[in-house]
């Protein structure tokens, strides 16, 4: 009886002494070891949502939570991704957060995601909807592309209506080019047919110029407009830019041939980057369009910590199941100073 006795308290001993462990040792649950891999390290927005992202994710190491977070550039190629990946899950990664270089070939990432059993929080470039049905832990994390465009012509409109000097050759119409971010990209087409729509919508009568493809690079527009410009002289009123970058380029061209400021088109932008923000302040761009990136970065953290840890997923708010959209937001000089404190408090 004495033995038996021994042995019961040795027992008990031992698994009091594994509870205690356990109560120190962080959960494996915890450990979220999340992969990043984006399109291009030159792109401003994407720059600056992944450095919202950190933030974000320091956030959960106060509840906690282990927090690794590697980064992958791939220089705009889809086959330097499709090695990142695979080298991400290699390492540990045991959630992925995926900006596509080419939105309609994700198979391969995809692939190697599944065969390990790694969920994918595709981020900013949209795969098509064919690709997210491919597998049930593909989720996306984005603006409304089409709600950015209609913005940007709602900016236009205000200024149109307000200021009939734009309409600087008196004919009636704006006449206006387009700087697209890239070719055959969803948002970039998205953004360019809907900023268009809603300024034929608003009875503003336009008439297009011209169009280049800059890549969402800033270089890249002030070449497109150089060209542009030599075409058209001082014909162009209204520079239509799918993100501020391009915007702030076209604006360099002008500079660089000294046109003064009072013959100077009108540039919109949209992202709401730092350089958008401080252009629209100081009054070189009449406006950007705000996307949300300390949002989208919150939401990205929220999911991928969910996914992980099995913990909260059933509180996030999905369209269609897979789909988180944040909204965009106007920027004009009256309320830019609201968007520089949003930034501030992130």
């Amino acid at each position: 009886m004495r033995k038996i006795i021994s042995a019961g308290i040795i027992v008990y001993i031992m698994a009091q002494t594994l509870c205690a462990c356990g109560k120190q040792q962080p959960d494996g649950a915890n450990k979220v070891y999340v992969g990043v891999a984006y399109y291009d390290q030159s792109d401003t927005f994407l720059g600056q949502l992944i450095a919202c992202l950190k933030n974000s994710f320091q956030e959960y190491e106060k509840d906690g939570y282990e927090i690794v977070m590697q980064v992958r550039s791939a220089s705009g190629s889809q086959r330097t991704q499709d090695d990142q990946v695979k080298e991400l899950i290699d390492s540990g990664c045991n959630v992925l957060c995926v900006n596509l270089v080419d939105r309609a070939d994700p198979s391969e990432i995809i692939d190697l995601a599944r065969e390990h059993n790694i969920s994918i929080i595709f981020f900013n470039r949209e795969p098509v909807a064919e690709d997210m049905m491919q597998w049930d832990k593909l989720y996306y994390v984005g603006g409304p592309a089409a709600q950015s465009g209609i913005m940007q012509g709602e900016l236009a409109v205000a200024l149109i209506q307000a200021d009939t000097g734009i309409d600087r050759n008196k004919d009636g119409k704006i006449q206006y080019v387009v700087l697209e971010g890239e070719a055959g990209h969803q948002d970039a087409i998205i953004r360019t047919k809907n900023v268009v729509e809603t300024l034929k919508n608003n009875d503003i009568e336009i008439e297009k110029l011209s169009y280049g493809i800059a890549n969402w690079n800033r270089a890249q527009a002030q070449n497109r407009m150089l060209q542009m410009i030599s075409q058209h002289q001082n014909e162009i009123e209204l520079v239509l830019a799918n993100n501020d970058d391009m915007a702030l380029g076209a604006l360099d061209a002008y500079e660089k041939l000294n046109y003064t400021e009072s013959t100077l088109p009108v540039f919109l932008g949209i992202d709401g980057t730092d350089v958008g923000l401080e252009a629209v302040r100081d009054s070189r761009l009449a406006g950007t369009v705000y996307n949300d990136k300390e949002g989208q970065a919150s939401a990205i953290a929220k999911l991928a910590v969910a996914l992980v840890s099995g913990k909260g997923l059933e509180q996030i708010e999905f369209e269609n199941e897979k789909y988180i959209y944040l909204p965009y937001l106007k920027v004009t000089k009256d309320t830019v100073d609201e968007f520089f404190q949003k930034q501030s408090r992130n």
